[in-house]
């Protein structure tokens, strides 16, 4: 009976998960079907697409279920090579692929798969490594923050290659999280921080097209038919919105008005549909998942499982940093970028990765569940045991 082993699934984040990949679903469907009905003459041609993207992600996310997670931590090297390989290969002419101007995409088995999607999740697992590895350089020194510092800038410089200025952001700011909550010095991590916001703000002003970007974003309305044309957009579809929304399926702004609406802008045709009220509930479903997911590092960390708990924490990260980038791009809080919502939006890589990411956090719930009742079963056993041996010795 103590060599059986119990699987620990944890049905709070899977219902989480399930409720934003059903919701995607129903938007997605609601906000491509006048372009697939155009595209392909099959309204739901985007909501079949979506499905077997779904389908596949589960899958995969299975199987990263199965893989155990100091496997991932010992073969942290390997996977951070195959990530920049990735990143290079991408860039390469006639390897890369591009779309509307950007080089982001590999053609694998007749699709295009955004190679930053994978890469970001194997650069993370290394930082998580390095943050176990190094645990008393990273506490004590500022070289144990600048080192790894170095690395992520270095792959988000690759990303802006190609160039992907969102997905840069969004790995730099979960990487930079995970070394902060690991326990690097709080003014080493301030000095980093603002050395990281100059170099951003750097970037964005010598990059013209970056730096119209940031002042479309400042006052879209003054090219409400040219650069300040996609926020415009979005911005009067979730004013349409108000309280409960126009209805399910009777956006007006999704009607070939809001470019890439089942893709970047999805939630703001959610708004539009379903109002103030779906946004609410949207938002609780991702802050939810967020809590859980940090709330499953913890758990890991009593368990005394140190790089699970970055893992998991990784994914909180990265998932709401995600979530809020697109949500406040939407919203024109944030200036336009390439970035998909999380579980929700139409996307190819996106989905397959984050559900196979979904795995992993699954994975490290079912060993921190694991290694929880081992050390209670433990103390248990030490309890049990000096009652007995203090009454033997009485007896003799």
């Amino acid at each position: 009976m103590t060599g059986r082993r119990t699987l620990h699934l944890d049905f709070v984040a899977l219902s989480l998960i399930l409720a934003i990949v059903l919701l995607g679903l129903v938007m997605v469907t609601s906000a491509s079907i006048s372009i697939a009905s155009k595209d392909s003459g099959d309204a739901f041609s985007y909501l079949e697409r979506q499905l077997v993207l779904c389908f596949v992600g589960f899958v995969l996310a299975t199987g990263v279920f199965c893989v155990r997670t100091d496997f991932l931590e010992k073969m942290a090297w390997p996977l951070l090579i195959a990530a920049i390989v990735l990143l290079f290969l991408v860039l390469i002419p006639g390897v890369g692929h591009v779309v509307n101007g950007s080089r982001r995409w590999i053609r694998l088995l007749g699709f295009n798969f955004q190679a930053s999607e994978l890469a970001r999740v194997l650069v993370l697992i290394f930082i998580a490594s390095y943050a176990v590895r190094r645990a008393d350089e990273l506490r004590t020194t500022a070289m144990g923050l600048i080192k790894p510092i170095g690395l992520l800038g270095f792959v988000a410089l690759l990303l802006l290659a190609e160039p992907d200025f969102g997905a840069a952001s969004v790995l730099f700011l979960s990487g930079f999280g995970i070394l902060f909550i690991a326990g690097a010095r709080l003014r080493y991590v301030l000095l980093v921080a603002a050395a990281g916001a100059g170099a951003m703000a750097l970037l964005v002003m010598l990059v013209p097209y970056r730096m119209a970007r940031v002042t479309s974003f400042l006052d879209p309305w003054a090219d409400p038919y040219n650069s300040g044309f996609q926020l415009t957009q979005s911005l009067i579809a979730i004013g349409r919105g108000e309280w409960f929304g126009v209805g399910l399926g009777e956006s007006v702004q999704k009607l070939f008005y809001l470019p890439e609406a089942h893709t970047d802008f999805l939630f703001a045709v959610l708004a539009e549909e379903l109002g103030l009220v779906g946004v609410a509930v949207t938002l609780a479903l991702f802050i939810a998942l967020v809590w859980r997911s940090f709330w499953i590092a913890q758990l890991a960390a009593r368990a005394n499982l140190k790089f699970q708990a970055y893992l998991a924490a990784g994914f909180g990260l990265w998932l709401g940093v995600q979530a809020m980038i697109n949500i406040g791009v939407n919203m024109g809080v944030l200036p336009t970028k390439g970035l998909t919502l999380p579980l929700m939006s139409y996307g190819r890589s996106s989905m397959i990765v984050t559900l196979a990411w979904v795995g992993l956090l699954l994975r490290v719930y079912h060993e921190a569940m694991q290694g929880t009742r081992g050390m209670a079963s433990t103390r248990r056993s030490v309890v049990d045991d000096e009652p007995r041996g203090r009454l033997a010795g009485a007896d003799a």
